[in-house]
């Protein structure tokens, strides 16, 4: 009773530190930021707006040009309550309410370190998280990887209860908990949306009971679908067409795949391609054409030929930009220019590659003898290869950090269990220097 105790009162020590900390750095990096700054990220200012305009039942547009599918509605949903208590709510109250998501995360890597390998790696793996640094800095962002996170570990937490469940019944429940999570995080990020199809087929040839992982991804994909189908049924009313996530897609493809792209977000190109949009939509008038769909539908279908037919015309400048996209999300030192001040470079640098490391270790213990520690790296997997092909930075690893957080601490615990089973047999067997037992 007392050991359940000790080890309750750890979780909430380690939850409390989680927090405090968090709180304590939104203060520090809102007051960090130049005068007449208000977020630091330019995607903040629209996940803002379209909140306020939940909370004033106004309509879900952005924009001079009312965009009505610009971003997925979760976030702003997340932000929505601020503005029920806030007539213009301050800045600091957003990145507060992404320090409680951003705790919520920690407690989620320790309950995946803990399915993994017993209690006290999940113990260790909510001490890191807790501490830190690119999760903390998720979790003081006014951007919607704040509430992303912990729903993408809570699917993955949910995924490993579902391959593990004893009962039929606890199988399908677990696996529609993880597809109703995973629903949820796509409405914060519309990346995540087809994570269970990726973890599905590659996880095929691995899975040690293939008819229960087949089972798990129809659940996942149930939830999944059962979650997302208000969305596509008024996403059907408004554009006319079936759109899964936004009109948001050919922009950011063509951010990654253009003739001046580096990897990094550059979308100086957008005006250019709206002008042409309006000019082209003005010009068919003119001839007694009548534009059909919405404006902003069209423009994300020139922005995407734009992307696809350079990329077509350029297949070794497309496969450049995917090894340098690649290195960017995983590099030592973050490139982005808000995260450029020295003590926070060397504190990332110096942070990130002790996790990575006892991370591959771990994958490579999965690979002989534990597969479902790979499902733990699979965030970080398809997350870098659909980054390759779009924009990449440090920002867009940090949801994958945390599970890879959890498989280190399952890491060294696995091998401090090893340790200790073989100094007990060389304790047995030769005494307590190792010499043979007289």
């Amino acid at each position: 009773m007392r050991a359940r105790l000790r080890e309750w009162t750890a979780w909430a020590g380690i939850l409390v530190l989680a927090l405090s900390v968090r709180v304590a750095a939104a203060i520090v990096w809102q007051s960090m930021l130049p005068v007449g700054t208000r977020f630091g990220f330019p995607d903040s200012e629209s996940y803002w707006e379209l909140g306020r305009s939940l909370a004033r039942g106004g309509p879900y547009a952005f924009g001079v040009d009312g965009f009505r599918i610009f971003r997925m509605p979760g976030y702003p949903a997340l932000l929505a309550p601020l503005f029920w208590v806030w007539d213009e709510p301050p800045v600091l109250a957003a990145r507060i309410e992404s320090a409680f998501c951003g705790t919520a995360a920690v407690a989620l890597a320790g309950v995946l370190a803990w399915q993994m390998a017993g209690r006290r790696a999940g113990l260790v793996a909510a001490a890191v998280a807790a501490v830190h640094p690119e999760a903390i800095a998720l979790s003081i962002l006014v951007l919607s990887e704040a509430g992303f996170t912990p729903l993408m570990l809570a699917q993955l937490a949910a995924w490993v209860a579902a391959c593990r469940a004893g009962q039929t019944s606890a199988m399908w429940g677990w696996s529609l908990a993880g597809g109703i999570a995973g629903g949820l995080a796509t409405l914060m990020r519309p990346s995540w949306l087809l994570f269970v199809p990726f973890v599905g087929v590659l996880g095929w040839p691995l899975a040690a009971r293939r008819t229960v992982h087949l089972r798990v991804v129809v659940g996942m994909v149930l939830g999944l679908v059962l979650v997302l189908l208000p969305w596509w049924v008024r996403n059907y009313r408004v554009a006319g067409r079936f759109v899964p996530t936004t009109l948001q897609v050919g922009a950011s493809l063509y951010d990654g795949l253009n003739p001046h792209a580096t990897g990094a977000s550059d979308m100086r190109f957008v005006p250019q391609f709206v002008a042409a949009q309006k000019q082209e939509d003005a010009e068919n008038l003119a001839r007694g054409i009548q534009p059909r769909g919405l404006f902003e539908d069209r423009l994300d279908r020139r922005l995407a030929r734009a992307a696809v037919d350079w990329a077509w015309a350029h297949p070794h400048a497309v496969l450049k930009l995917a090894a340098t996209k690649g290195v960017r999300m995983w590099s030592l030192w973050p490139h982005a220019r808000e995260f450029q001040g020295f003590w926070l470079r060397l504190v990332l640098g110096l942070a990130y590659p002790p996790v990575l490391l006892l991370a591959a270790v771990a994958a490579w213990r999965a690979i002989r003898q534990r597969r479902e520690w790979l499902l733990l790296w699979a965030p970080a997997i398809y997350l870098t290869l659909l980054h390759m092909v779009f924009v990449s930075s440090l920002r867009y690893r940090m949801p994958a950090m945390l599970p890879l957080m959890g498989l280190a601490a399952a890491a060294l615990e696995d091998g401090w269990i090893g340790w200790r089973a073989r100094a007990g047999q060389s304790l047995v067997g030769g005494g307590r220097c190792g010499r043979p037992a007289s």
